[in-house]
């Protein structure tokens, strides 16, 4: 008979502790290898291999009117590869290609602007509002 009110009490418990832990931060959640993961701040955009995200880099503000997301990633990648990497995978994910490095999907717009120095390519993406 003892039990039944002790289990009651891990039970609660546990959901407590379910209930009140914060969420893990973002960069936590992505996998640490290069190319793994998505980028920081879009959760639905995948990180081309070769690519990896620069961390404390980018910017998330989420209104009303849509969200505003920049991040960076730099690799020993081509930038031509990094345009054929989001060509043929943004389709997939529903965004249609606009321009090069410039997509659309359900009212955002995702711009991939593109630097090179020193042999390694910087890639700039920005989702904002249509």
């Amino acid at each position: 008979m003892l039990r039944t009110p002790l289990h009651r009490v891990l039970l609660a418990a546990l959901l407590a502790l379910a209930v009140l832990t914060p969420a893990a931060p973002l960069q936590a959640q992505e996998k640490d290898g290069p190319g793994d993961g998505y980028v920081a701040g879009i959760p639905d955009l995948p990180l081309m291999p070769g690519l990896q995200t620069l961390p404390d880099s980018g910017v998330v503000f989420d209104k009303p009117g849509g969200r505003i997301v920049e991040a960076f990633a730099e690799g020993d990648v081509a930038a031509q590869a990094v345009h054929g990497f989001y060509d043929q995978t943004l389709p997939q994910l529903g965004w249609r290609r606009e321009a090069a490095g410039a997509y659309l999907r359900e009212g955002e717009r995702l711009k991939l602007d593109l630097s090179e120095e020193a042999g390694r390519l910087t890639v700039h993406f920005r989702l904002f509002p249509q």
